[in-house]
């Protein structure tokens, strides 16, 4: 049950983690056909030009973020979460024990982990996919998963999801990342904190506060970690 005396949660900053996200939501994509530039259509956007309703400014936004930031770390800590892994038997199964390992720095922000899992689903089709598991932690009860009476898989409101044998694919933003797909450097995410870009690519650097882990096991066909340590901008 909350707490009567929490404070409500500002719904805008919870939106926007940055003030560049906030201008980007008042862009249209007419903006962007006619200056093919978003960051002149983000300072025409703050400089009134283009948006609708009254824009809050740079300063502002600053200032609301910062308290809604300190509200929910009250909010956080006084109601801790138990881990979903806590007390589990996770002897021989190396996924559940790297994302048990993770669960906690992820859960309070000092790391992000993004899952890569290949392997098959309950009708034998070959899927892969990338795996926000903060968001998972946020969005799911994962304590079946620990408990094994549950596959940890990729589907398609992950952050990206291919069905080898339907040929599906999607992918979708998180609170945590933003997928840049159309790129000549192959899959990236964006870090929406600190703006890092994480490299998938195997041959290629994951990037930087980042660093892959190959997951040798057989409960799944592939698995790699990609953990991002994210360093606020000061």
């Amino acid at each position: 049950m909350d707490d009567e005396d929490d404070e409500p949660v500002d719904a805008l900053m919870e939106e926007f983690d940055t003030y560049e996200d906030y201008l980007d939501k008042q862009i249209t994509p007419t903006d962007l056909y006619y200056l093919e530039d978003v960051e002149l259509a983000r300072q025409l956007v703050e400089l009134g030009y283009r948006g609708n309703g009254e824009l809050l400014r740079r300063d502002e936004f600053d200032v609301r973020k910062e308290a809604h930031e300190i509200a929910k770390k009250q909010r956080a800590n006084k109601r801790p979460k138990k881990l979903a892994s806590a007390g589990k038997d996770l002897e021989g199964y190396p996924l559940l024990t790297a994302l048990a390992q993770r669960e906690e720095a992820v859960r309070n922000g000092k790391l992000t982990t993004i899952v890569f899992i290949r392997d098959r689903n309950s009708k034998k089709q070959e899927i892969s996919g990338y795996i926000d598991f903060a968001h998972r932690l946020k969005t799911e009860n994962l304590e079946p998963v620990f408990d094994r009476k549950r596959r940890f898989l990729p589907k398609a409101s992950d952050l990206s999801f291919f069905n080898w044998e339907t040929q599906t694919s999607t992918s979708n933003p998180t609170p945590n990342f933003q997928v840049i797909a159309d790129n000549e450097n192959g899959l990236l995410f964006k870090n929406k904190r600190d703006r890092k870009i994480i490299n998938v690519d195997p041959k290629a650097r994951p990037g930087d506060n980042s660093t892959r882990f190959d997951v040798v096991t057989t409960e799944y066909t592939q698995v790699v970690l990609y953990d991002h340590v994210t360093r606020r901008r000061t």
